[in-house]
């Protein structure tokens, strides 16, 4: 990994925005393919990112990486199973993720993600890709309504200005940025997913023992305003945060970021009890209005991947996996495409409508869980047959055969919009 001054050429088969695991996992199959690539990631690396929790189904793109052994010899804490803990305080059984799939795929990891989003950009490098680092696009350049290359400057001190790097493709990798979809308008907001996070890191948290020891646990509070995420690290810290509706996490007169995650924290016993002992390591952080999708994916030599195609929501920690899964198939894509010497949207996007399928499990899910009223735990009791289906959706085995069969069973569930008056709390309204 370089910087912008070092850079080998400025004409490539493939330029692509941002250095994430989107971003690296498409370099990396497309550089290994034997394509000239390049990343051009605006932060020095490593750099912070949240998203810490791996689902199992992360496996697949690990392994084709050739990732998993390294995950392996990691100090990343092992994660077996996902635990929920209702409004009412009552822990529910942990879904145990072998017991759904007797293969070594079912035990994920907790990661740091400076490390770990490291770690896959070393592999592009390893299979040829060049990455550049401290270096922000700043625009893709167009002729005729196509994608031919990216302008981009360094962020070092001294560095250089501006320079035009020549592509047959660009990749937008730039994650919550959405780089390509905000300039394009083609950014589309989730009217039932505006939500608004605080989160922190904590050492001395309590952990669980033995197997339980790294499972992220969802705790939600009292009348399901909100809930928190609960992910253990190495290092003994615990990742610790709590996401509800944007308008009542930051409404106007709330008080400021400590004063609502004390009132967030009083209205839910369980993370009290967890976080007894715990000290807060540094500031609270904060993220809003993170739920959207792209309306379309490519168009002419242009393609969209992670979460610069669209997020969901942080509850079932897929956006990792999801980052990955879209840039394996955007990457063979792309190869397909340069192969035909066709770089249109319906080349580059053909993997679009596969993928989406897949994403819609993951939506109608956290729909359900944001409903209010609405429990899966009645629903499970009355449809055990489903529980596998929940089971395979929290893995990420979104496209195995007949998922699908649960939303057949739970009918449409869609929560408010969060700009309803009802998703507010009124200030000096008891919570």
């Amino acid at each position: 990994m370089k910087t912008l001054e070092s850079l080998r050429s400025r004409s490539v088969d493939v330029a692509v925005i941002g250095g994430g695991p989107a971003g690296a996992t498409t370099a990396a199959l497309l550089a290994e393919n034997g394509l000239r690539v390049v990343v051009f990631e605006r932060e020095a690396v490593p750099r912070f990112h949240v998203g810490e929790s791996l689902v199992p189904a992360t496996y697949w793109s690990l392994q084709r990486l050739g990732l998993v052994d390294r995950l392996k010899e990691s100090a990343f804490p092992k994660k077996f199973s996902v635990q929920f803990v209702t409004e009412e305080g009552k822990e529910t059984k942990p879904f145990y993720f072998d017991k759904f799939k007797d293969h070594e795929s079912s035990q994920t990891w907790q990661v740091w993600r400076d490390d770990f989003d490291r770690m896959l950009l070393e592999c592009s490098v390893e299979r040829g890709a060049e990455v550049i680092t401290d270096a922000q696009v700043t625009e893709v350049l167009f002729e005729d309504e196509k994608a031919v290359g990216v302008r981009v400057r360094s962020n070092t001190p001294g560095g250089q200005d501006l320079v035009e790097v020549r592509a047959d493709v660009v990749v937008d990798a730039s994650g919550l940025s959405a780089f390509l979809a905000n300039r394009l308008k083609i950014k589309e907001p989730d009217p039932r997913l505006q939500k608004g996070t605080i989160w922190g890191y904590f050492e001395n948290a309590r952990r669980d023992s033995g197997r339980d020891e790294g499972a992220t646990i969802i705790l939600q509070t009292k009348d399901k305003r909100s809930w928190f995420w609960y992910i253990p690290l190495r290092d003994n810290v615990v990742s610790v945060g709590c996401t509800g509706s944007l308008n009542y996490m930051f409404q106007p007169g709330g008080g400021d970021v400590s004063d609502v995650w004390a009132r967030e924290v009083a209205r839910c016993p369980a993370i009290q009890q967890r976080l007894a002992e715990a000290e807060l390591k540094e500031n609270l952080r904060t993220t809003r209005d993170f739920s959207y999708k792209a309306t379309k994916a490519a168009g002419p030599g242009w393609v969209l991947v992670g979460d610069a195609v669209g997020f969901i929501d942080p509850v079932y920690s897929t956006g990792v996996f999801l980052a990955m899964k879209s840039g394996e198939m955007a990457a063979d894509a792309v190869v397909n495409a340069l192969g035909a010497g066709d770089v249109s949207g319906e080349r580059l996007g053909a993997w679009k409508g596969e993928f989406d399928e897949g994403g819609m499990h993951f939506q109608k899910l956290v729909y359900a869980f944001y409903t209010p009223g609405f429990s899966f735990g009645s629903l499970l009791r009355e449809n055990p047959h489903c529980i596998e289906h929940m089971a395979n959706i929290l893995m990420g085995n979104v496209w195995e055969p007949n998922v699908g069969e649960l939303f057949d069973v739970m009918g449409e569930v869609v929560p408010p919009r969060d700009d309803d008056p009802a998703m507010r709390l009124a200030v000096g309204e008891e919570a």
